[in-house]
């Protein structure tokens, strides 16, 4: 009985293991592509002649573009890596190739239809939603990617299935740094022009990096694409190609809408502020070139504000990409145990996650943009309005690799749905006011957010049990991150005496999460098990014995 137990608990402590072997990857590759991302965005932001203007035109038109993306693309990853990694727990390699194929040439074939759709259409789409002609420039040199990018998306899937997230991580990578280093010098190159043809230039090198990095994963697939046997049998050899694709539509849809619905959410914003800001302003800005520039500069601050937010946002996706093939395995092999302590455990890290980022950019968000963009710093009261939603954003992403992992593939869309309407007639309602202006666009969020979050999380907990200590969970990080923001507050009004204001900011960052790590520990936030799940953990938990922190467990 002993060595049976002994077996069950190693088999568990592997699955562990293996999940967060995958969400540190993703993780470290999320965090990467960001750092990266925030970089090229910085530089070309303080580039004289491109400032918030020139980022408004750089998103208005990214934003199109990510949308045709989402249709395209976005729900690809998930979708083929629950279809996949559930045949791979079966032993069905045949049929999971077969996937694979399917997928590829189906996805493949609407992102092309779409990249040309946004070539030729581009010139009336910035006319109709933003009432700002020369965005087309940015949507057209975009325009090629969404081929690739679908292509790109169902080979990651593919490998994520496989348990494999090192394709993802590595592509997205190598693909953000290219973009990073290709839009600085795009940009510096057209230093003089108009700013949106900086920002066309700036999104040519989006194109060009997607393109390159393509050519990797196909090198990959090469080398680690499933060995199948011909005469091996598969449930799916009965099934034509189009009840397959009627099977991978009946999840992808659902999921695709998602995405869609995600992704309109800023776009949102943008029209919306381009459209509601020129209407409120015409007085102040009777010729129409100013007027646009000046409602660009508002829609650029909220691009700064997204990036920022976007941060600790794409950090979490990696619980939210590891758990959809997970949670499939776990639910089609019907151990429900490993898949309630995965779905709890994930939620919780995400909680720790987005505290302390929402309450230290709250506290520093001025520095901080000082710190990043120093040519172009409006918008820190925009961006602590935005840290409030940006922690049901990252709540709600967790939930939803859930509900998908479960097949509840509507709900997420459902919620997001909910919040897309509330947040379109609020937005017209409060950005329309001058009195409130862009800010409409924050409130709107918070409420568009927590309508999701409790859509998604109610249905999630009818069909998985979580394993929720409130005290420990929820009340030991708010609490944590509270004693964290007020000395990082103090700790930066010290330093700005005694050091540059920017030397300041990051001491600050650093100290304030070194504060929250000791507080949650001190609080006993993580448990033995949760500790040895991390990086290092078995490392770490010896060193708190010994500190009398925490207490060895027999």
């Amino acid at each position: 009985m002993k060595i049976g137990k002994d077996k069950n608990e190693e088999v568990k402590t592997k699955k562990h293991n293996s999940f967060m072997q995958n969400v540190v990857i993703l993780m470290f590759a999320q965090i990467m592509v960001k750092i990266l991302g925030l970089i090229y965005r910085l530089v070309i932001t303080n580039v004289e002649g491109f400032g918030d203007t020139g980022l408004g035109y750089y998103s208005a038109g990214y934003q199109i573009y990510s949308l045709l993306l989402a249709i395209s693309s976005l729900g690809i990853p998930g979708v083929v890596s629950k279809l996949v990694s559930e045949r791979l727990a079966t032993n069905d390699e045949k049929g999971a190739q077969r996937i694979f194929k399917i997928c590829m040439t189906f996805f493949v074939g609407v992102g092309a239809i779409l990249s040309v759709l946004l070539f030729f259409g581009a010139e009336f789409i910035a006319t109709a939603i933003f009432n700002v002609p020369d965005t087309k420039y940015v949507m057209q040199v975009l325009a090629p990617a969404i081929a690739f990018v679908a292509a790109s998306a169902v080979f990651r899937g593919y490998f994520a299935g496989q348990d494999d997230m090192k394709p993802t991580s590595y592509s997205q990578i190598i693909e953000q740094f290219l973009n990073c280093v290709l839009s600085i010098t795009f940009v510096y190159a057209l230093i003089g022009k108009e700013p949106y043809i900086m920002a066309a230039g700036g999104n040519l090198s989006t194109t060009c990096a997607i393109v390159l990095t393509f050519f990797y994963l196909i090198a990959y697939y090469k080398k680690k694409k499933l060995k199948v046997d011909k005469s091996q049998k598969s449930p799916e050899d009965s099934k034509t190609k189009w009840q397959l694709l009627k099977t991978i539509l009946t999840f992808s849809i659902p999921v695709t809408l998602s995405s869609i619905i995600s992704v309109v959410s800023p776009l949102i914003d943008s029209a919306t502020v381009s459209r509601c800001i020129q209407a409120s302003f015409a007085s102040i800005y009777p010729i129409k070139e100013e007027l646009e520039a000046y409602a660009m500069s508002m829609a650029g601050i909220l691009s700064k504000v997204d990036t920022l937010v976007g941060l600790p946002i794409a950090v979490n996706v990696a619980f939210s990409s590891a758990l959809i093939p997970a949670i499939s395995a776990s639910m089609a092999k019907k151990d429900y145990e490993t898949a309630s302590k995965r779905m709890t455990f994930s939620i919780f890290a995400s909680f720790l996650i987005v505290i302390p980022c929402a309450i230290g950019m709250i506290t520093l968000a001025q520095p901080i943009l000082n710190l990043i963009y120093p040519a172009a710093n409006d918008g820190a009261s925009v961006l602590m309005i935005f840290c409030i939603p940006m922690i049901f954003i990252a709540l709600s992403q967790t939930t939803n690799g859930g509900l998908y992992g479960i097949g509840k593939n509507h709900v997420p869309a459902i919620g997001l749905a909910v919040a897309i309407a509330s947040k379109f007639i609020l937005n017209i309602l409060l950005i329309s006011n001058p009195k409130i202006g862009i800010y409409g666009a924050g409130i709107s969020s918070i409420v568009a957010q927590v309508c999701a979050f409790i859509i998604s999380f109610s249905v999630l907990t009818k069909h998985i049990k979580l394993q929720f200590k409130f005290k420990r969970m929820i009340l030991a990080p708010i609490v944590s991150g509270l004693i964290m923001g007020v000395c990082t507050y103090f700790i930066n009004q010290g330093l700005n005496i005694i050091v540059p204001h920017s030397i300041s900011t990051i001491i600050s960052i650093i100290l304030g999460a070194a504060i929250y790590g000791i507080a949650i520990l001190l609080m006993k936030a993580l448990t033995k098990e949760d500790i040895m799940m991390i990086p290092f953990g078995n490392k770490l938990y010896p060193v708190l014995v010994k500190l009398k922190i925490y207490k060895e467990e027999a």
